[in-house]
């Protein structure tokens, strides 16, 4: 039953061969890599807005159309310089790959420290976004959003990740560009609008208002919060390999096209939220407003609002396509655990995708799924990865000196020093709304992945085989006596199954029973020498009804007396039931014996399970 679940929630695996086919062509690979850029459109605005107007008399508003440009002129240059990145490592990995190479080990690390947090945000913030703007449309749902979140994250982004990329591409392609279509007929409208409506947009005196220094601590925070529109951009350089050939091109190609329209896209919603002098409402995000003021309440309004769910929904698989590809380089460096190298069933790499599922859940749970708190996390990972990446580069083009190479490092040297000066002003003004928490963050994870790191290099020390093995005659091995235990509450089946093993892999065997009632004993010895396995049973007293502790000591005492080349086998004989609920009904000896001895450095432990027909 649980086999035809998982075949029907994840598919049938895939063979190592189909991998080829798992590739993506640039206009799939738009929607599925840039579905969290492309959707920032939908917050990114309004928390600009949300920062300017938070002072009196909205004396800050007018700065709005500034700040807009800066972000696309802060937006072109880490496309341009960042567009290096992708076509000098093809094998993906970005700011994580390229620091490794040029920066060293810890500048490496705090890049992927970064990313992880970025990531996890994305899916998070991406989630929380597609809840708000139904919300905003259907305002009886309000209240439940955290469930909506937790689900969603669940039930529709790991499960069709799980599934691979080529069927989570196929998912996501009409939603994305149902959004675009749908975001470009809203600004297209809206500005014809507003060529013809009696609204204009806030005075120039207002643009114009004096700026002292909390002023402009309010324009920068208000930049900060835009630069969350610029999440996502590197989701591109980090997943090179999923490209089809030639992969560095078409990911090229494919962050032109994303910057194209987003940047069109947000400077197009800035205009109208301006224009139509949108303010913050509860429970109303600023796309319903607008969709509202251009559409009025008719089936376009919905086709907006709904898409723009999907699309934000989707968002976050920019973090699924993104963080599993770049936690799998990182194991397979001994950062992190293994597993999560390795591809599952359907050629993704699992493990990473429920990583993320369960790391997103968390933060929305923690943060109750407030766009708003969530997002004040936000953008300051990234840029972090978008500096060390830079620089990164610069390293690199001095190191490669190709043609061109002087070009190439300045452009990444500029990229590097703009978006350095964006995390100094994202530090400053957002640290007390929550930028702390990142900072705090990412030396945790650089803690964490030396920790794991130095666990894999003592574990590959022990079990190095020493230089002695290889010289010859190495190979002859000291001979030794094996002494086999066989624990025995009564002769039964099990027993009888566990004794014919026991005799396979040994002579010298100890059947041994605890005894805490006479009576039962008496039986047990009978029976035991009418079957006569030619096996002495030894009988241990336990006046104060102890099981555990009795057999624990008996075992104890034969690791004093045996040789140093002697080794211990405890072989403890079980029952599965064929339900199992019926395992509630027995009680665990076994399986409490098995997992404390099994932390005996110089006992050898193992089952011999028998499996119940009825």
């Amino acid at each position: 039953m649980m086999r035809v679940l998982r075949r029907l929630l994840i598919g049938k695996p895939l063979h190592n061969r189909e991998l080829a086919h798992e590739k993506l062509p640039k206009w799939k690979a738009l929607s599925i890599f840039s579905s969290d850029a492309l959707s920032s459109v939908a917050y990114g605005p309004e928390q600009i807005m949300l920062a300017l107007v938070a002072v009196p008399s909205l004396v800050a508003y007018g700065f709005m159309g500034p700040v807009a440009i800066g972000i696309l002129s802060l937006l072109a240059i880490v496309v341009l310089s960042y567009v290096q990145v992708a076509k000098a490592n093809p094998e993906g990995g970005g700011a994580y790959t390229v620091a490794k190479k040029n920066l060293g080990k810890m500048p490496a690390l705090v890049a992927a420290g970064s990313v992880f947090a970025d990531y996890v945000l994305t899916a998070a913030v991406s989630v929380s976004a597609g809840t708000a703007a139904i919300v905003s449309a259907f305002p009886a749902l309000a209240g439940r959003e955290v469930t909506i979140d937790v689900l969603v994250l669940f039930a529709i982004l790991m499960l069709i990740n799980l599934r691979g990329v080529r069927e989570s591409s196929n998912a996501f392609v009409i939603p994305t560009y149902a959004f675009l279509f749908g975001i470009i007929i809203l600004i297209v409208i809206g500005i014809w609008k507003s060529v013809t409506a009696p609204y204009l947009l806030p005075p120039e005196s207002l643009a114009r208002q004096q700026l002292d220094w909390a002023m402009l601590f309010v324009i920068l925070r208000a930049f900060a919060n835009g630069c969350s529109s610029m999440t996502g951009v590197e989701a591109i350089a980090d997943s090179v390999p999923m490209f089809r050939k030639p992969e560095a091109r078409n990911a090229a190609i494919t962050t032109y096209w994303m910057a194209g329209i987003l940047g069109f896209m947000f400077l197009g919603i800035t205009y109208l939220v301006m224009h139509y002098h949108i303010l913050p409402i509860a429970e109303v995000t600023a796309m319903s407003q607008l969709a509202e003021e251009i559409f009025g309440r008719s089936a376009a309004y919905y086709y907006i609002q709904i898409t723009t769910m999907l699309v934000l929904y989707l968002a976050g698989n920019t973090a699924y396509n993104g963080l599993p590809v770049l936690l799998s380089i990182v194991a397979k460096d001994g950062y992190m655990p293994r597993y999560l190298a390795t591809r599952g069933e359907r050629l993704t790499f699992s493990n990473g995708i429920i990583l993320l599922t369960v790391a997103a859940a968390l933060l929305i749970i923690v943060f109750q799924g407030n766009t708003e708190h969530l997002i004040s996390l936000y953008a300051i990972g990234v840029f972090i990865s978008f500096t060390i990446a830079q620089s990164s580069m610069v390293v690199h083009w001095n190191r490669e000196r190709g043609k061109g190479w002087q070009v190439r490092a300045l452009l990444n040297g500029i990229g590097a020093t703009t978006t350095g000066l964006v995390v100094l002003i994202i530090t400053i003004t957002k640290f007390l709304y929550g930028a702390w928490i990142i900072l705090l963050f990412i030396p945790i994870m650089i803690y964490i992945f030396t920790a794991i790191r130095g666990h894999y290099n003592s574990i590959a020390d022990q079990l190095h085989l020493p230089e002695e093995c290889y010289e010859k005659g190495a190979a002859t091995f000291p001979e030794g006596k094996h002494i086999v235990i066989v624990p025995v509450s009564t002769t039964t089946r099990v027993v009888y199954e566990t004794i014919k093993y026991a005799k396979m892999i040994g002579d010298n065997i100890l059947a041994v029973h605890v005894s805490n009632n006479e009576e039962t004993t008496k039986k047990v010895v009978e029976k035991w020498k009418l079957w006569d396995p030619g096996i002495e049973l030894i009988v241990i007293r336990s006046p104060y009804r102890l099981l555990m502790r009795p057999l624990l000591h008996f075992i104890e005492k034969k690791e004093r007396e045996k040789g140093p080349d002697d080794y211990i086998t405890v072989i403890i004989p079980e029952f599965e039931t064929r339900k199992s609920w019926h395992r509630i009904l027995h009680n665990q000896t076994g399986w409490f014996l098995r997992n404390t001895l099994i932390w005996r450095e110089n006992v050898i432990v193992t089952t011999v399970p028998y499996h119940l027909k009825e």
